[in-house]
């Protein structure tokens, strides 16, 4: 018999391929994107590698906006928000590691 099962998501930022457990999911609250660090907010979400360049391309670039469904791209300061909140996520995968 095989092993578990390993989900498997793409970046956002950088499009590539890897493990869910590797990966920071962002989901929306009442219209905005936000850092879901315990992956259980219902509803869409994306997912990006807890890496600087990735999160930064995800948000400034049209992916997140894409892979959420917003319609529209993301306000500046709720780009500022969050990724403030995924670069403070990041230190914390970082400190796991």
């Amino acid at each position: 018999m095989t092993g578990k099962h390993i989900p498997i998501r793409t970046c956002v930022g950088c499009r590539r391929r890897d493990a869910q457990e590797r990966l920071v999911r962002i989901a929306v609250d009442q219209g905005r994107p936000v850092v879901d660090p315990m992956r259980k907010r219902p509803g869409r979400g994306a997912y990006v590698h807890a890496d600087p360049v990735c999160a930064t391309r995800a948000v400034r670039g049209r992916g997140l906006a894409r892979g959420l469904r917003l319609g529209g791209a993301i306000p500046t300061d709720s780009q500022h928000l969050l990724l403030d909140q995924l670069m403070g996520e990041i230190a914390i995968e970082s400190r796991r590691q």
